[in-house]
């Protein structure tokens, strides 16, 4: 009976991997249509500034008249993008690290560091 139970439990999980790494496989696709990654996460950070960022930084990374920085001049400091996103900055601009994960901060520092202004 144990035995039965164990080897149900490994089908389950070996199962259960394959799925994974098959689903895995799909999002990777389906994100990376162009084959540059970066682009796909250029592309996904582009999606996640229009509905989180661009009411306050403006639609094209700067937003004349408020003292929000235009982002296209945003220093190239991963460290410090990161850390004002999700810590906020001078009580102006709100922490977002309980509404944004990791990867959707690395996808906005993808998109910004993008457009950054030579």
């Amino acid at each position: 009976m144990l035995k039965d139970i164990s080897h149900k439990t490994v089908a389950i999980l070996a199962t259960v991997a394959v799925l994974t790494a098959a689903l895995a496989a799909t999002v990777r696709a389906a994100d990376d249509a162009t084959g540059n990654p970066l682009q796909a996460q250029i592309d996904h950070g582009k999606s996640t500034y229009a509905a989180k960022c661009s009411h306050c930084h403006g639609p094209n990374l700067m937003n004349s008249g408020t003292i929000t920085p235009d982002l296209r001049a945003f220093p190239d400091d991963k460290t410090r993008f990161v850390t004002t996103v999700k810590n906020g900055k001078n009580n102006k601009m709100p922490p977002w690290a309980d509404i944004l994960n990791d990867d959707e901060i690395g996808e906005l520092w993808a998109f910004i560091s993008s457009r950054r202004k030579p």
